[in-house]
């Protein structure tokens, strides 16, 4: 029986599994200026070379695509199933405690460094299930490929560049997320909302508020400087806000008051479970007793269109919601509020029933009545679907209840995937429900072992059954 001729394979290859991951992780392959047909830089480079060289160590065919993506193919011919898998990583931080980023180390069943979990690791699980069908004398009628790309943390550019010569295959699976299938991405909408004014003198007046630092998060933190106030004065209201949930402080500094509000910090698709620094401080500067101005009603505008502890979209009259998707969401990540200009950045997860008729162009008219900009390039990115019910995503839920005795369902999430883009793509491991968070993204980010060995046994009976 091929589940146990799978088991007893991964049991005997452990180690050499575990080498070359390691070989993987051990080239720094974040995103760097582009070289001459380089077009991600060196590292990127670097490591899809060293993964086409293991690959082919193995008797698959190779071949590298610009430096855009490589194929690594069991067999000549079509592909009856893609497999997406990236090489590229995140940058690193400092707080790296138990080995350095790229000095990859195996503490108790733990592979420690970074792109173990994200997506080295289980590239290479996707690899090893191929090797091992090769290995086993089990024979394919069908070809499968797996493509290893290196731009999937900075937009998927690779893949883009990849489909415009290539056919997708009918089915495409990639495990760079979580068990059991992901088949539902909402679509998403990052709308600029800018504004200009003449700079008012009269006071108080606010002179700044900043906060944010990338879209996807809710911002936990937020900062304005008023004047004309002073510091006691505006305690006094802070009382007056405290539903928010946000904690506020206040300082006199150089002439002025600096107030700072600290939030919960969230993914932005699911802004119910941060407290967002911005709306909660534009709710306490709607209170303080400040001068009318132009640059003052602009900012009150936009605490209408986001008042806080509205993650669906009900004051931008976006809320929808669909029986497979869900909700809408929609937040406010970034501000940026001087004397005399406004920008704020803000990101929408819009369900399947979201169209350009009733969400972009409800909040390009609700921007417009109240004196706000929305910026033309702002442009809803279409939601992405497989039914549940066909046959590709029946197979993988099958083979995910009979390797791991647990139910399976295909889910919806508020992100989106390195499948996206792809008719019948959706995303598949490798992260179980029952993982330990691996501070993917993180300081000492880890993969388990174990759990990716079972990800190989999983892709290996995909790859029998669908190409078989």
């Amino acid at each position: 029986m091929l589940k146990q001729q799978l088991a007893e394979y991964f049991a005997a290859h452990r180690q050499e599994f575990i080498d070359d991951i390691s070989a993987l992780v051990a080239v720094q392959s974040d995103r760097q200026p582009p070289l001459p047909g380089k077009p991600y830089g060196e590292g990127p480079a670097a490591a899809l070379d060293k993964a086409l060289e293991i690959a082919g160590g193995m008797g698959f065919i190779t071949q590298n695509h610009d430096y855009y993506v490589g194929t690594i193919d069991f067999m000549p011919g079509d592909a009856e199933l893609d497999i997406l898998a990236h090489l590229d990583v995140v940058p690193v931080g400092d707080g790296w405690t138990v080995t350095q980023p790229f000095a990859p180390k195996l503490v108790d069943g733990k592979l420690y460094g970074r792109g173990t979990a994200d997506d080295k690791g289980p590239a290479v699980a996707a690899l090893y299930a191929m090797k091992a069908l090769k290995d086993l004398g089990i024979q394919l009628k069908k070809n499968v490929r797996l493509i290893v790309g290196c731009d999937e943390e900075c937009g998927s550019s690779d893949i883009a560049q990849y489909y415009k010569t290539h056919a997708e295959a009918p089915c495409t699976f990639s495990p760079d997320a979580e068990f059991p299938v992901i088949n539902t991405e909402k679509g998403s909408f990052q709308g600029l909302y800018t504004a200009s004014y003449t700079e008012s003198a009269a006071l108080p007046r606010i002179v700044s508020v900043k906060a944010g630092t990338k879209l996807n998060v809710v911002p936990d933190r937020c900062t304005a400087v008023v004047e004309g106030l002073t510091a006691a004065q505006c305690e006094t209201y802070f009382s007056k806000v405290s539903a928010t949930g946000a904690a506020f402080t206040a300082a006199d500094k150089d002439g002025c008051t600096e107030i700072s509000c600290k939030g919960v910090s969230a993914h932005a698709s699911t802004p119910d479970k941060g407290c967002n620094a911005i709306t909660a401080m534009l709710t306490l500067l709607a209170e303080l007793p400040l001068a009318d101005s132009e640059g003052h009603q602009r900012l009150l505008a936009l605490g209408k269109l986001f008042p806080h502890g509205d993650g669906l979209g009900k004051a931008a009259g976006v809320a929808m919601s669909d029986e497979i998707s869900g909700p809408l969401t929609y937040s406010l990540d970034i501000l940026d509020y001087s004397l005399t200009k406004l920008s704020a950045d803000t990101d929408c997860r819009a369900s399947l029933c979201a169209t350009d008729e009733n969400l972009t162009n409800v909040l390009r008219k609700k921007a417009a009545e109240l004196g706000l900009t929305l910026d033309e390039a702002s442009v809803l990115r279409p939601p992405h679907h497989v039914p549940a019910d066909s046959p590709f995503v029946q197979k993988l839920l099958w083979v995910y209840e009979d390797y791991t005795g647990r139910k399976g369902e295909a889910v919806a999430i508020g992100g989106g995937t390195y499948v996206h883009r792809l008719k019948n793509g959706v995303a598949f491991g490798c992260s179980f429900p029952w993982s330990e968070d691996c501070h993917m993204h993180g300081d000492d980010e880890f993969v388990q072992i174990d759990e990716l060995l079972l990800c190989c046994q999983i892709f290996a009976q995909v790859i029998a059954d669908i190409c078989g």
